[in-house]
C-alpha cells in the first residue's frame, strides 16, 4: 500500500487511546479477549499493563507510541 506523507502524518497524529477502543471492540465481536489483545500489544512493543495504561491515559500519539516501543523482531 503506497501512502502519501500527509497520511501518515494525519495517522501518526491519532491517539492510540481512541483507536485501542476500536481494537477491543474489533477483537471482542471476533470471540477473543481484551486480555488477549494485551497480551498481543505486550509481545509487540514490550508494554507491560503499567506502560500501557500510562500511555493510554496520557492520550499519547501512535508516533509516541511507537516512538516509546522496543518492537519485536
Amino acid at each position: 500500500m503506497k501512502t502519501t506523507p500527509e497520511h501518515d502524518e494525519k495517522i501518526a497524529k491519532l491517539t492510540f487511546a481512541k483507536v485501542y477502543l476500536a481494537y477491543v471492540a474489533k477483537v471482542t465481536k471476533k470471540g477473543r479477549t481484551e486480555s488477549e489483545l494485551r497480551q498481543v500489544i505486550e509481545w509487540l512493543t514490550g508494554f507491560d499493563e503499567k506502560k500501557l495504561n500510562e500511555l493510554i491515559d496520557q492520550n499519547a500519539s501512535f508516533e509516541t507510541f511507537f516512538q516509546k516501543a522496543t518492537l519485536h523482531p
